[in-house]
């Protein structure tokens, strides 16, 4: 038995505990507090280190979890190791210097930094504008690539020196290039455009942040906005993480059926079962000895053989206690156009009408794994 689960919306509710999580985690450990099954709690925040999401979850959930159960929606870029030595513009909240560095990336600049190199730049905030000539500082290096960790605190700021740096191909002092040739890479983690806190109704997200500074691209250069990178769920390369560390948890011992519960149709029902396709390719690329290429979102990536998923199935449980509503209709081939128009998956992802149909509907996390168990004790 493996389980995947998915944490905001899942588990949590904002800085709440769901009443049915602690039960159902209480269904997957033994009497020493030792989970019985292979756990990773995938979630898209990506503010924070795992070690810390880790003693959140701990102390919530009155279980031990620890950092190696944990994918962040940057955790992926681990695996990018050619991005490491190159000097990386970082936007989000949080400890994103340190979170960088703790990723493998050797020279770091933040948005602050690059606000205090060039004060000039940030003319929105009228009471932050400066009142003297800038003084002379110690010069940074040029920007060679852009991680965008999740939302900022203030969006014109970050929308601004953004597109100050790649406007300039990483030299924002310059004049803007918008025939732009080679656009620096941008690596974006976190898709949601929609995230369930506390409030009645559903936050904007990161997504929603990269729908702005898309826009405003475009606006300015007639071209699209082009990713290195796109993770976080439902990027295909954060399944194929979780699982390797799934893997780990089973001795490196090969999968049988990981169970993906999550609260969303559009990023958590449309990975797993994006993942789900993945894994069949997989398997029936095996058996004709064909060499299958593993793709992320918005890039492909080829993965050494023995970090090749090895699941055999994925099965999409969502639960009604965070984003989906279940009195709200399921998507339909009845009508196309509406469907695109819901669809809140970012734009470069397509809308295929199956990958979002869940395997089950239930109605929290504790239904999930009653389900789940019941499904492994049958098939054993």
């Amino acid at each position: 038995l493996l389980t995947h689960n998915i944490t905001n919306g899942v588990l949590l509710r904002g800085g709440s505990v769901i009443p049915a999580a602690r039960r159902a985690i209480r269904k997957l450990v033994d009497q020493n507090n030792n989970f019985l099954f292979p756990v990773v709690f995938v979630t898209n925040a990506g503010s924070c280190l795992k070690h810390h999401k880790a003693q959140q979850l701990s102390r919530l959930l009155d279980v031990q979890v620890t950092p190696e159960q944990v994918v962040l929606s940057h955790s992926p870029l681990h695996m990018m190791k050619s991005f490491h030595d190159k000097c990386v513009l970082v936007s989000g909240q949080g400890p994103v210097s340190r979170i960088a560095h703790t990723l493998g990336f050797q020279t770091v600049v933040t948005m602050e930094q690059l606000s205090e190199q060039h004060p000039l730049l940030d003319m929105v905030d009228h009471n932050r504008r400066p009142t003297t000539p800038p003084s002379p500082l110690q010069s940074l290096p040029q920007i060679e690539a852009i991680i965008l960790f999740g939302e900022p605190i203030r969006w014109e700021t970050n929308l601004q020196l953004l597109i100050d740096v790649l406007l300039t191909n990483g030299r924002p002092n310059c004049v803007y290039d918008t025939q732009v040739s080679n656009q620096l890479p941008v690596l974006a983690c976190n898709m949601d455009l929609l995230w369930m806190a506390d409030a009645a109704s559903p936050r904007f997200g990161h997504g929603m942040f990269l729908l702005c500074l898309e826009s405003v691209y475009k606006k300015l250069t007639g071209q699209k906005l082009q990713y290195e990178a796109l993770l976080g769920k439902p990027s295909l390369l954060t399944y194929q993480y979780a699982e390797k560390l799934l893997r780990q948890q089973n001795h490196n011992h090969k999968l049988s059926t990981i169970y993906a519960v999550g609260d969303n149709l559009m990023t958590d029902i449309y990975g797993a079962n994006l993942f789900n396709r993945y894994l069949a390719q997989q398997h029936a690329a095996m058996t004709t000895g064909a060499k299958l290429v593993a793709q992320a979102t918005g890039s492909q990536m080829t993965m050494a053989e023995e970090e090749l998923v090895s699941a055999s199935q994925c099965s999409s449980i969502l639960v009604c206690t965070g984003v989906y509503n279940p009195h709200a209709p399921m998507l339909s081939d009845q009508d196309r156009s509406m469907s695109e128009m819901i669809f809140g998956g970012h734009s470069d992802l397509k809308l295929e009408l199956d990958l979002v149909e869940p395997s089950h509907v239930v109605e929290d996390v504790e239904a999930a794994v009653d389900l789940l168990l019941q499904q492994e004790s049958s098939d054993t």
